[in-house]
């Protein structure tokens, strides 16, 4: 049996859509987003000939990452450090599969606490997203810091976000259709509340995120369940569904090893890889070798395209800091600028 036929076992069929224009260069476009032309003193003095900003990516959603002590009600999902003794090294031989399930067994045993609807999830990251022509090459992004504070009401709402980015703070606001009155919690807005109502049983989840996840056309349905599992990954979520997520992920062909992956900030770790045969994109998430804690997630191509030479980065993101906080602007361990 072919992946295409493994798969299409696993998830029922979806009618497809065009890729919209300038969706290349990035899965993580989830949201059509519009950054609000209202800034900070601050942001607006910012040099004239600052490079273009690449078309900002969701930060590989929320992600968590690295083993961190943080102030205040922080939930984690897989952020800190795991002293449970599942963390170790590879072992010879050791599948994609095995690696997820033990991943699953770290996440479902880690502690973590529920995030409030008027919290915020408070995230510093780098990243990175290449600018591309339709249907022509790309060119690799500059990895930036950003901070993010992300609402967690369950909308709906237009201000999905607060970056604090270049020296300035600046609203992420959704383009909505013409009277929307914004994005509710959901597949493109996954707050706590509604990641912890997610199926925990990981077939009951991975037919959900089907019947959620529109197709791309071009793009094998494996490859978008498997990055759809990816955007999820990062966000901050009850123990069980961070469990049900890796477990769903290792019933999707094609899956692999990678024994020794780097995230964006030069961590080593190892990783979960998959390319998609169709636009041959590898998505490749990376986990902390000792503790199993996800770190962070690069998309590159795998072979040469008329996008750009095989290993060209497409997206990349790395999590250094995560943490709940009660207002925008504050900062773990502090009040609120």
């Amino acid at each position: 049996m072919t992946e295409h036929e493994e798969l299409a076992r696993l998830l029922p069929a979806q009618p497809e859509r065009d890729l919209p224009a300038g969706r290349h260069f990035h899965h993580k476009d989830r949201l059509m987003q519009l950054i609000d032309d209202e800034r900070t003193p601050a942001a607006a003095s910012a040099p004239e000939d600052r490079p273009t900003r690449p078309r900002l990516l969701r930060p590989a959603v929320w992600i968590p990452t690295a083993a961190l002590a943080l102030a205040g009600a922080l939930t984690v999902g897989l952020v800190t450090t795991m002293d449970s003794g599942y963390g170790i090294q590879p072992a010879d031989g050791e599948t994609a599969v095995v690696l997820l399930d033990r991943i699953a067994d770290v996440a479902a045993k880690t502690e973590a606490t529920p995030v409030r609807d008027d919290q915020l999830v408070y995230i510093k990251s780098k990243h990175s997203g290449a600018e591309c022509q339709e249907d022509g090459p790309c060119t690799p992004g500059k990895l930036s810091q950003r901070e993010a504070w992300w609402s967690q009401e369950p909308g709906p709402v237009k201000r999905l976000a607060l970056f604090y980015e270049d020296g300035g703070y600046v609203p992420l606001r959704e383009l909505p259709p013409p009277g929307s009155s914004g994005t509710p919690a959901g597949i493109n807005r996954p707050t706590y509340k509604w990641l912890a109502s997610l199926p925990t049983d990981p077939d009951e989840l991975l037919d959900e995120l089907d019947r959620l996840t529109m197709k791309e056309k071009g793009q094998e349905r494996a490859q978008t369940i498997f990055h759809k599992i990816g955007e999820l990954l990062g966000n901050v979520m009850p123990p069980r569904t961070a469990a049900a997520l890796y477990e769903a992920a290792a019933k999707i062909p094609g899956v692999k090893l990678v024994d020794d992956a780097v995230d964006p900030a030069g961590r080593h770790g190892v990783g979960i890889r998959r390319v998609d045969s169709g636009s041959a994109w590898a998505t490749e998430w990376i986990f902390n070798r000792d503790t199993l804690a996800y770190l962070g997630e690069r998309t590159y191509l795998s072979k040469d395209t008329a996008m750009g030479t095989k290993g060209t980065m497409l997206a990349e993101t790395a999590i250094l800091k995560q943490a709940v906080v009660d207002q925008y602007r504050q900062r773990p361990g502090s009040d609120a600028d």
